[in-house]
């Protein structure tokens, strides 16, 4: 048995779907007592990461070591005075000291505030701000020492500083400090529903908002590990995700080693489809997410086959269904895509017992109860579009959602309007009832009597082969209200012309409804981008809603 069925209860039909996920756990329920140290002690050699560098270094951990080492860390942060509530900054890239940080803060009741390495100093500053952590824990890489330093300088701020694997100046040196610490830890009290995460979002549309997990978060990964992405029993998941963001959440720890599979962990820098591909055939990997991005590439490259690999999933952003089709006839897999948010687990997906349909958001989670609604709370037809909103029981009570906006208790009460969580994303659902996305709320373009979700557009354009990236937003037009511009990044191979814009004009056009037609096209060499690689639509709608007067013809900007 899965130690994950120590805490939840399924139900099925008859064809084998699970069509109900009940969660049960103590009242004092914590990831690291109850499940890192529970396998441990029943398996304690049983693989809990395989970690690997593109420099040949690799390292094999058992769940006794993650045991064992947590602790240790664990005992350097209490004797250091952090604790139950104390907020610690981590930007520990894919380096395996992520892996024991993050459940050595687990047990002693922290929590965790996971960054990018890759911030600014005004990103640093803005998060010391708005969530004034008392610790940073981080790489020496891409000088983010430095860039705390400053920040701290910046603030007026004081926290306490290590680095994982070697010291530098100002810092403790974390595993140094380990080393001598004691491998006994008393478990520390510790509720269920206390804090654990703080997560900020990728601030797409506007600046990023801290989002508060508690504990059981977890526990509601177990239906994005064991029923999206497969994650086998004695298997090998490999999520490509930095650890800074809520995807490495979703795929490197929590609901995978519940399911019992071991997490692949590459830490690299520069992505390479080969490498990827290398890395699956070498460690045999059995279950494998990715970002668009990297599909993309994957089926553009002659890539070895991948015998190992039995399952692939996606999501995060838009993905054309020529990807869909060209990954299966390279690989025989069917890319599966899902559809959560930072606040949220996985609430929609294309699941192991459903058959998938290419680019859809897929079908309601078993563990959710999700509907689409209008404006007045009203439920949508098939057919038409609404608003994904979450509805939990009738205690209110739903693992996995955001137990609040770090101090933003109005912005806490927007989405919880009415009873249920409102996700802020419009989609429709077909008679089969599959979820397809159309669009954020604030994205979707009306055209006189008509709504437009971007979504499907940029479905369309990224079909052609000169689009590497494209975003869709509406600009002022003194006819129809808005107008549609689409903006593409095309691929090396592709000069920006005229020729080429009424190409790909004409492409998607003639594949179009006319209202939905694009009027203007503007070529660029990069998309601007939040610092987790999601085209930030904000900038570009801002950027041009001042700029476009004349729409019925295109333009290029180098």
């Amino acid at each position: 048995m899965s130690i994950y069925q120590k805490f939840c209860t399924e139900t099925f039909d008859e064809t084998g779907r699970l069509t109900h996920l009940e969660l049960h756990y103590p009242d004092n329920f914590n990831f690291g007592y109850d499940v890192v140290d529970a396998i441990a002690a029943q398996e304690p050699d049983r693989r809990a990461i395989v970690w690997a560098n593109p420099a040949g270094q690799e390292r094999i951990v058992s769940f006794g070591e993650v045991a064992r080492i947590s602790n240790q860390y664990a005992n350097v942060f209490l004797t250091a005075g952090l604790g139950r509530g104390s907020r610690v900054m981590v930007a520990l890239k894919r380096h395996v000291e992520y892996w024991f940080t993050a459940v050595a803060l687990h047990k002693i009741g922290a929590v965790m505030m996971p960054v990018t390495h890759m911030l600014t100093e005004d990103d640093i500053i803005y998060r010391f701000r708005q969530a004034r952590p008392s610790a940073v824990i981080c790489t020496v890489e891409n000088e983010f020492p430095r860039k705390i330093q400053a920040a701290l300088a910046q603030t007026g701020m004081e926290a306490l500083l290590w680095t994982a694997r070697e010291p530098t100046e100002g810092f403790r040196c974390l595993s140094q400090e380990a080393e001598t610490a004691s491998e006994i830890l008393p478990r520390q009290e510790t509720l269920a529903h206390d804090p654990m995460f703080l997560y900020f979002t990728s601030g797409t549309t506007e600046y990023p908002k801290g989002v508060i997990h508690d504990q059981t978060y977890p526990l509601a990964h177990i239906v994005t590990a064991k029923y999206w992405q497969q994650a086998e029993d004695g298997g090998l998941h490999f999520t490509v995700s930095e650890t800074g963001w809520a995807k490495a959440s979703w795929g490197k720890l929590y609901g995978q080693w519940l399911a019992g599979s071991a997490v692949m962990v590459y830490d690299f820098d520069s992505f390479s489809p080969r490498q990827l591909v290398s890395v699956i055939n070498k460690y045999g990997v059995t279950s494998f997410c990715a970002p668009s991005t990297v599909y993309r590439y994957l089926v553009r490259k002659s890539i070895d086959p991948m015998p190992t690999l039995k399952h692939a999933t996606t999501a995060g952003e838009v993905l054309s269904p020529d990807v869909f089709r060209q990954f299966y006839e390279k690989t025989g897999l069917t890319l599966a895509e899902g559809y959560g948010q930072t606040e949220t687990t996985l609430l929609l997906a294309n699941f192991k017992w459903d058959t998938s349909k290419d680019a859809s958001l897929g079908y309601p989670s078993p563990f959710y109860n999700i509907q689409l609604q209008a404006p007045d709370g009203s439920p949508v037809p098939d057919g038409e579009v609404g608003e994904i909103v979450v509805c939990p029981p009738g205690n209110g009570v739903q693992c996995g959602l955001l137990t609040a906006y770090w101090d933003n208790e109005e912005l806490l009460s927007n989405v919880w309007r009415n009873g249920v969580y409102h996700t802020g994303d419009a989609a429709w659902r077909d008679e089969d009832g599959c979820y397809w996305f159309f669009g954020r709320f604030d994205d979707i373009i009306k055209i006189g009597g008509f709504r437009v979700g971007p979504y499907e557009i940029e479905r369309v354009l990224a079909e052609h082969p000169a689009v590497l990236e494209c975003s869709v937003i509406g600009i002022p037009d003194k006819w129809r209200g808005q107008a549609i511009k689409a903006i593409i990044v095309p691929t090396a191979q592709h000069q920006p012309t005229r020729a080429l814009e009424k190409e790909i004009m004409d492409f998607a056009n003639a594949r179009l409804a006319e209202y939905k037609w694009i009027r203007s096209i503007e070529f660029v060499s990069s998309m601007p981008k939040t610092i987790s690689g999601k085209i930030c639509r904000a900038s570009l709608k801002e950027e041009r809603n001042t700029e476009d007067k004349e729409h019925g013809r295109g333009e290029q900007k180098k």
